[in-house]
């Protein structure tokens, strides 16, 4: 069992656990079994991602893996919103998330090994090549995409990956999430991309238009943060997609070709 790199486990225990998280995060808490892994997150009043995570379901409660520099805030945050309510809340040290066969399927995508939760000492090394690995099956991370309120919850097509439950009762920045869904046509999301000049922080541009900037890349491929409206009108255009000037292509994603052709049929705001 592989240890996965930058991630450490927040413990969640106490009879009103699920009342916590049900009216604080965005993924859904109603009928939730042992066993089973949800993605979600965190988000500010503003709508925006403090951190995402996935969380653990166990008999005892829930264990949260989240990246290690988000641990110590969301803890603080968690805490907050506690109140008076039996939860305990602690950074468990001796538990780290792993890959794992045996283990549940990554909520975000079939394409990434199932994970689990393990104890330091019977986890091996941290998993070479997990951004690689990441990024190819099109899923972007805190610490390496995006960090704390950098982003809405869209934006990282956490909507695409069960991360938001907009039929719940309440969660902390819902009314932005719920009214940004409600508009319908999404004119930013983070895609896959190629090209020989891929580096984060590099501008993918159509013609002479900034369509977005890339966010991470490894052997080749690459995330970017885009304005979807703009592809949009450079496929309308028939303008060459690059980046740092070199050729690149952005991946047609089903969900993709659907809402850019959702865009070019709808009527320009600007």
């Amino acid at each position: 069992m592989h240890r996965l790199p930058n991630r450490a486990i927040l413990r969640l225990e106490g009879s009103d656990t699920l009342a916590l998280l049900e009216r604080t995060v965005t993924h859904t808490v109603a009928g939730w079994e042992a066993g089973v892994a949800r993605y979600g997150a965190l988000l500010t009043p503003q709508g925006k991602v403090i951190a995402d995570y996935i969380a653990h379901r166990t008999p005892e409660g829930v264990l949260i893996d989240v990246h290690e520099d988000a641990a110590e805030d969301l803890v603080k945050r968690l805490k907050m919103f506690r109140l008076r309510s039996a939860v305990e809340i602690v950074r468990d040290e001796a538990l780290v998330p792993v890959i794992d066969a045996e283990g549940v399927a990554d909520p975000r995508t079939g394409k990434l090994p199932h994970r689990s939760v393990a104890t330091a000492r019977e986890a091996e090394a941290p998993l070479p090549r997990w951004d690689a690995l990441a990024i190819s099956a099109g899923i972007p991370e805190w610490g390496r995409d995006f960090r704390a309120a950098e982003v809405f919850p869209t934006d990282i097509n956490m909507d695409l990956m069960d991360g938001i439950d907009y039929k719940k009762g309440c969660f902390v920045g819902q009314e932005v999430a719920s009214r940004m869904k409600r508009k319908a046509l999404i004119r930013k999301r983070t895609v896959r991309v190629k090209g020989k000049s891929l580096a984060s922080g590099a501008q993918v541009r159509a013609g002479a238009n900034l369509l977005g900037t890339v966010t991470s890349a490894a052997d080749g491929e690459g995330l970017a943060l885009i304005r979807t409206d703009r592809l949009a009108k450079a496929i309308e255009a028939k303008e060459p997609v690059t980046v740092n000037d070199a050729a690149a292509e952005i991946d047609g994603a089903p969900w993709l070709i659907a809402e850019v052709k959702a865009l070019l049929e709808a009527p320009s705001d600007e």
